[in-house]
């Protein structure tokens, strides 16, 4: 039986926002293993520190995909302490100067329950698109990812593995099982811009007109291409 952690999905006692961010430039923000460790420590010291919950990640060599529930403390002072703790780390480490984040990153609200399986998978199968393993068997066991531990192949306490496998059942096995499966039928999708443009979604009203939008054929360009979209 899973033990949720929050109220059911979709429930009124279940509030927003979620938030996916990116707050990278096109440079590598890891060198190595050691660097790794670095970045997935303070994210999960801080998710406890700030009651935080993650429920997807995913470290990538020139970016991150994380998707959270903020605590009281709010988003902002949230990636404050992890960007700017984990570039102060990295660059005292290589003997670098300079910005290793982009300044600022953006976010938008959606409450649209689908849409958080979605943002799930994609983050998750990140690994899988930029080739840094060549199949889901290997995605199970990668370290650098969240979808490991949601299979139950890997163990983060800071992780709220229970309250994404919530979406997919009631019971450990099964829920597993159609976690895994959803993830699989996304791998031929490929990249999807409808997941990663905030400021397309921002520009054209919200998830729900973009959807609509995409309905009809009509495809947009977003507004910024390093918004990150925050559900």
């Amino acid at each position: 039986m899973i033990n949720a952690s929050q109220s059911a999905p979709g429930c009124a006692g279940n509030p927003a926002p979620y938030h996916i961010i990116r707050g990278i430039e096109r440079n590598k923000i890891v060198d190595d293993d050691k660097d790794r460790s670095n970045f997935v420590d303070r994210l999960a010291g801080l998710s406890g520190d700030l009651q935080t919950k993650v429920y997807a990640w995913a470290l990538m060599n020139n970016h991150a995909h994380i998707l959270v529930r903020s605590g009281p403390s709010g988003l902002p002072t949230f990636m404050r302490k992890l960007l700017t703790g984990y570039a102060i780390s990295y660059n005292k480490r290589h003997q670098r100067h300079g910005n290793l984040f982009q300044n600022r990153y953006k976010s938008i609200v959606c409450q649209e329950d689908a849409y958080f399986k979605e943002l799930v998978r994609y983050i998750h199968l990140n690994p899988l698109r930029a080739g840094l393993v060549d199949t889901l068997s290997k995605l199970d066991w990668y370290q650098w990812c969240g979808h490991a531990v949601v299979m139950g192949r890997r163990k983060n306490e800071w992780q709220d593995r229970d309250y994404v496998l919530g979406w997919f059942g009631s019971m450990e096995k099964p829920a597993r099982s159609a976690y895994r499966q959803f993830v699989q039928k996304g791998i031929v999708l490929g990249n999807q811009p409808h997941l990663v443009g905030g400021g397309l979604i921002r520009s054209q009203g919200g998830w729900s007109q973009v959807k609509a939008l995409r309905r009809i054929g009509d495809r947009q360009l977003s507004d910024d291409f390093k918004t990150r979209i925050t559900l």
